[in-house]
């Protein structure tokens, strides 16, 4: 090994307002620290974990032994919250939290690996997803706190889909400029059909169908990303089955090629900041082999409707916009 080809690690980058920030991938995640979550978030500190998170896509702070108002208060730094899910309520006296734990991920491996075989198609992309796309409006940014961590497994990944729009070759990228996907619940999500009792709130509970660009302009920085999504995107409007699902399947790929990724391993207080607007996750990526308690706390900011690149606006076809906590 030739040590004088070696690149140095990235030195920390400390801002005026006193947020360090740690590059942990070349391409995407942060480790921020400098800054105790339980005191309230000035201006000049808020804007520099914005402007890390437009940069790394997804940051990382450790020990913020933080309670659910002061969760709360962090998230509404950066926008108005929404409801903790669209589906699923939050917490009764939280409702814009919503919690997870990993029995939850095991229940559903369960009822899918159940599915009688020819009853749908034997799609895995080894859930990776971007939150909540089957509403027109997806939230803008998800705030992730974990409440009770197992001492190993449980991680969680991310990865840059603005870096895999760039990858792609200028005519796959003329290609997909113009496209629009539809994105919509099944009867699998969130426990099925049985989960949609009435909501506590009166909100509708589904089924959600949204038509969406295929890429989408970020609207802060104005980059292009690849916007589709696993677990809910069905088919591209104006393609034959065979030609969306392929193209679909070429998309998936590259949008989860790993050195597009980083890998977060959790651990008790972590709190997880992720741009909804431009990052696929996976995670718990092990869940089916611990048996090991792990509980998190999620809460989402209000986000706006998808613009692509061809200027076309998404749309709701079925169901109500993802609105805000009023």
């Amino acid at each position: 090994m030739n040590v004088a080809n070696l690149q140095p690690r990235e030195a920390p980058v400390r801002t005026d307002s006193k947020l360090i920030v740690e590059p942990v991938t070349p391409i995407i995640g942060a480790e921020l620290s400098g800054v105790d979550l339980r005191e309230p978030l000035d201006a000049a500190t808020a804007a520099d974990i914005q402007a890390a998170l437009h940069k790394w896509r997804v940051v990382f702070f450790r020990d913020q032994d933080i309670t659910n108002d002061q969760l709360k208060a962090f998230g509404r730094a950066f926008g108005p919250l929404t409801p903790a899910h669209p589906i699923s309520e939050g917490l009764e006296d939280h409702p814009e939290i919503w919690e997870r734990a990993v029995d939850e991920y095991r229940v559903r491996r369960t009822e899918n690996d159940n599915v009688k075989p020819g009853a749908r198609k034997p799609r895995d992309y080894k859930g990776w997803h971007i939150d909540i796309t089957f509403v027109a409006n997806p939230n803008r940014y998800s705030i992730l706190h974990g409440v009770q961590i197992p001492p190993y497994g449980g991680d969680t990944l991310f990865t840059n889909l603005i870096a895999a729009y760039e990858g792609l070759s200028p005519k796959i990228q003329r290609l997909i400029d113009e496209l629009q996907a539809v994105h919509q619940t099944t009867s699998y999500d969130f426990g099925g059909d049985k989960a949609r009792k009435p909501r506590r709130d009166g909100r509708g509970t589904g089924p959600f169908v949204s038509l969406h660009p295929l890429v989408r302009i970020h609207p802060e920085t104005g980059e292009k990303l690849l916007f589709l999504n696993p677990g809910t995107t069905t088919h591209i409007v104006g393609l034959k089955e065979r030609e969306s699902q392929a193209l679909l399947d070429l998309l998936y790929f590259e949008a989860t090629r790993p050195e597009y990724q980083v890998r977060f391993r959790w651990a008790p207080k972590s709190l997880v900041v992720w741009d909804n607007q431009a990052v696929a996750h996976a995670g718990p990526i092990d869940y089916q082999h611990f048996d090991l308690p792990r509980v998190v706390r999620r809460i989402t900011v209000a986000g706006e409707l998808p613009t692509g690149a061809d200027r076309f606006r998404s749309q709701a076809l079925e169901g109500e916009l993802f609105n805000v906590i009023g």
